[in-house]
């Protein structure tokens, strides 16, 4: 199987035109794996031109292109939108949509405040911030947890519709586990598989984990904050009580706390200073305006002898482009409504590839309550609720008013939203979110804005999950594999085509191996 969405490639590719004698013999790579083909590689070996035509401005169709003209070839990207990132975008007021339920919605934010309705997170080992650094775009932290942040789960468990800490949620979670294990290490139960040196190791390290009292007991801990703040001379602070081991354990009011565990959402975090629409401007802009055509809307894609002939409208006026090789990296879901010559197996595939549902609203307030009253700077709140987290802004800290992302939901709960108006999913975020932090919620707003990705025109989906399989990484169905590869010279692009689905990282690792392959191709051809 070729490179499950990985980053690798470049090295086979430069030493098959080594090979051939299209390129040096030795290539430093800086310790990258990836090296984007250079102008040298084929200009003056290969003879001709070499133009692509790519479908789709968002961040694999921008990354093919900018990659691509660093050696040399023709790029032609047909963008629908008047905006580059695709499903990427983020809301500032001027923002204008008209969903497929026929809403047109205009932003009217303060200047300087936005929400990203598309990604707004970027890991630290994603190759999204080499190109932050690349394309100049400044970065600042993103808080993806904070202790202050609350969890309130409805149903008729121990502590339903109770706000709690997430420091409190944690520190009980942690307490009575490192409690009950320690007791079952005392008592021998783990003697089969402990030696005494291993069980004395393991009861040391409870009683750090878990704050535990001397006789191995979890009675409470600063860890889960205090009732008042400790201050100077004899103010050691109000502490607080424990949940019962009972009611922890039964309310589940840890379900959240392996979120951060993740390995794509472990802090730290970053994001684009200004909005994460920042990046794909910055690559826009490195292209220049005679490579992408916004307001270009595909309607045939297809193989023609020595190359591929796209046929698009664009003002109101038909159009076409033949070019050598084409990168389409438009959803998989609309890709079948193109007119095309695709094999049957190859629409299959692309039908394997199921789209979904997501989705955010955000109220801008004008006043920060969040930081004000609950001492919340950034980090989200989490819910059983259909609005399932409540994200605080993370910039403006200290200021006059902020947007929230009043949900951010995906799935059934996302469904819960899409056929509503922005006006009945204003009123439903406002309800539940008020049952979690209070009637402070509803006041004080002063604009919002809504989105569903599979109400987006030209999107219709958040990501792709693929049919039959368990995940996005390790193991690939047949349908995923046979899209790797292209169809004649038609190249299929996207995170979808990656281990990092609805990542930018991913979008990004499936244009560059496309680039390698189309590259080795022409290389090998010459």
């Amino acid at each position: 199987m070729r490179g499950l969405g990985i980053t690798g490639g470049a090295g086979i590719a430069y030493g098959a035109m080594s090979t051939l004698g299209l390129a040096p013999a030795a290539a430093d790579t800086g310790g990258r794996t990836f090296r984007p083909p250079r102008r040298s590689d084929l200009l003056g070996a290969a003879q001709g031109d070499h133009s692509v035509v790519i479908l789709g401005g968002g961040p694999a169709g921008l990354c093919a292109a900018y990659e691509l003209r660093k050696a040399g070839y023709t790029v032609t990207l047909l963008e629908a939108r008047s905006r580059p990132g695709g499903r990427v975008w983020s809301v500032r007021g001027g923002t204008e949509e008209t969903d497929l339920n026929g809403e047109t919605q205009t932003c009217t934010f303060s200047d300087g405040h936005y929400y990203n309705l598309g990604a707004t997170r970027i890991p630290q080992g994603h190759i999204t911030l080499d190109y932050c650094r690349e394309l100049g775009v400044e970065i600042q932290a993103f808080g993806n947890q904070n202790a202050n942040t609350v969890v309130n789960y409805r149903g008729d468990q121990p502590l339903a519709d109770t706000s709690i800490t997430y420091r409190a949620a944690k520190a009980d979670t942690y307490g009575y586990i490192s409690e009950l294990l320690k007791k079952a290490t005392d008592r021998g139960a783990l003697d089969d598989v402990l030696t005494q040196d291993d069980k004395d190791a393991l009861s040391e390290f409870l009683v750090d984990f878990g704050d535990l009292s001397s006789d191995g007991r979890y009675v409470g801990s600063s860890r889960r904050g205090y009732e008042s703040e400790p201050g100077a001379g004899l103010n050691f602070g109000g502490d607080t009580t424990p949940y019962s081991m009972h009611d922890v354990i039964r309310g589940g009011i840890g379900r959240n706390v392996s979120f951060e565990f993740g390995y794509d959402q472990a802090m730290l975090m970053f994001t684009p200073v200004g909005g994460m629409d920042r990046i794909y401007h910055a690559f826009a802009d490195e292209l220049g305006g005679d490579v992408i055509e916004y307001g270009a809307e595909v309607r045939s894609m297809k193989n023609v002898p020595d190359g591929v002939t796209v046929e698009y409208v664009r003002g109101g006026e038909q159009r076409s482009v033949t070019a050598d090789y084409c990168i389409c990296t438009i959803p998989p879901n609309l890709v079948p409504r193109l007119a095309h010559n695709l094999p049957g197996e190859v629409i299959a595939a692309l039908g394997a590839a199921r789209p979904s549902s997501s989705g955010k609203l955000g109220i801008e307030y004008s006043r920060r309550w969040w930081e004000e009253d609950e001492r919340i700077f950034g980090g989200a709140s989490h819910t059983n609720r259909d609005i399932s987290q409540i994200m605080f802004p993370y910039d403006h800290f200290g200021g006059d008013r902020g947007v929230v992302v009043a949900y951010y939901s995906s799935g059934g709960s996302q469904r819960a939203f899409e056929s509503l108006t922005h006006k009945q999913r204003l009123a439903k975020a406002l309800a539940e979110g008020s049952e979690i932090h209070g009637e402070k919620y509803t006041r004080d707003i002063a604009s919002s804005f809504s989105g569903s990705w599979r109400r987006t025109k030209y999107s219709e989906s958040a990501w792709a999950s693929w049919k039959g399989a368990a995940g996005h990484g390790g193991e690939a169905i047949p349908e995923y594999e046979l899209l790797l590869d292209p169809v004649d010279r038609i190249y299929f692009a996207g995170d979808h085509l990656s281990n990092a689905i609805a990542w930018q990282h991913g979008a990004f690792t499936s244009a560059r191996d496309v680039v390698t392959a189309l590259h080795e191709r022409v290389a090998a051809s010459a």
